[in-house]
């Protein structure tokens, strides 16, 4: 008996390490993913604040009453940012990208007071954008509020397209790494089918038999995990290193929510493709426990 089992050790070490080796390459891809998602995420919404509105005030607009109006802008639930630009300083602005005093050659300055407006990325839309245009032109000392139309909507329609592909991919790649996990602990399982077969034979009951199955399939996907988040970190690492700006882009909070996602992604599948296998291996009949 104990001639028997010394050769299947290394066997078993080498399809343990194999198996788990196989589902920390599949979880790295995962957080790959998950890195790529989060930051697109952000960079969507980075343009999307960017996009700016200027309210033209009236000509006679007093300063109180401007700074009433500023600051209910910048209190609205709507609005991420909003500066006052007044004439003098539009002129100023004007006169430096112009490259030439224009005012002596007109003889005045023509421009408004204005207040340029950011909004917040759920509210850069037509629709919130057509509302927020709509409450604050009511205002007596606003002019008009302009912003570009043409833009805002190829800024949307892009951004849409792109979130519907990344999802599209997030889902196949999802898919493909369930199959990938779930063939990998089947044939960790399989090499086990006469283990099981003989705890039935004994009278050992269902729960007993999955038990260690389960355990084993905790602690592989676990370390499965573990090695993964080791590479998605040394990846960024060695990224912050060799990528100028990368370190300020990619936002630290991101490690709070993608290495314990990566964790408990690992652990789940890992368990629950163990406890399919061994129910198909325990409901299965003994002339084909040898194919």
């Amino acid at each position: 008996m104990t001639l028997e089992s010394k050769p299947s050790r290394p066997h078993f070490r080498t399809s343990h390490v194999s198996s788990v080796i196989s589902v920390s390459l599949v979880l790295f891809l995962m957080g790959l993913l998950g890195i790529f998602v989060f930051e697109g995420k952000k960079v969507s919404n980075y343009v999307k604040e960017n996009i700016q509105l200027t309210v033209f005030m009236t000509e006679n607009v007093s300063e109180p009453e401007v700074e009433i109006i500023t600051r209910l802008l910048k209190n609205s639930p709507f609005v991420k940012s909003a500066e006052f630009i007044s004439a003098d300083e539009a002129a100023k602005r004007l006169q430096k990208d112009l490259g030439e005093d224009f005012i002596d050659f007109i003889g005045y300055n023509p421009l408004s007071a204005s207040i340029d407006v950011k909004m917040k990325s759920e509210y850069a839309n037509e629709d919130s954008l057509a509302k927020f245009e709509k409450i604050i032109s009511e205002n007596k000392t606003v002019k008009e509020v302009v912003y570009q139309k043409p833009l805002l909507e190829t800024v949307n329609k892009n951004i849409r397209s792109v979130s519907l592909l990344i999802f599209a991919f997030s889902c196949l790649l999802l898919l493909i790494s369930i199959a990938l996990i779930n063939n990998t602990v089947r044939l960790m399982v399989y090499s086990d089918r006469f283990l099981i077969r003989s705890m039935q034979l004994v009278g050992a009951t269902r729960g007993f038999i999955m038990r260690p199955f389960l355990l084993k399939g905790f602690y592989q996907g676990f370390w499965a995990a573990i090695i993964a988040c080791l590479m998605l970190g040394g990846m960024l690492y060695f990224g912050y290193a060799k990528v100028e700006g990368l370190s300020e882009t990619i936002d630290k909070s991101l490690f709070y929510y993608l290495f314990p996602s990566v964790i408990i992604c690992g652990i789940l599948f890992t368990m629950l493709s163990t406890l399919f296998s061994v129910r198909r291996f325990l409901r299965l009949k003994s002339e084909l426990i040898y194919l």
